[in-house]
């Protein structure tokens, strides 16, 4: 998978059901060959327009499934 795939890919909380957003970078570690964390930001709406635009971390490990269109985590918030 080529990483424009990768960041068009929504992220969503299972614990919660809420939409983190989109993968916008991501850690590899290349001793191991294989990513660390997922940076994501949240999508803006109208309510928080003039706020900073906050990114959340996801480590691998939360990563419970990648699909065609989204990605599954469960992160504790």
């Amino acid at each position: 998978m080529l990483f424009r795939e990768f960041k068009c890919k929504e992220v969503i909380n299972i614990r919660d059901c809420k939409n983190l957003g989109r993968v916008v970078d991501f850690e590899f570690d290349e001793c191991r060959g294989c990513i660390c964390k997922l940076f994501v930001r949240e999508k803006l709406s109208c309510c928080n327009l003039f706020k900073s635009e906050a990114q959340v971390t996801v480590n691998y490990n939360e990563i419970k499934q990648i699909g065609p269109d989204i990605i599954l985590v469960d992160v504790k918030c």
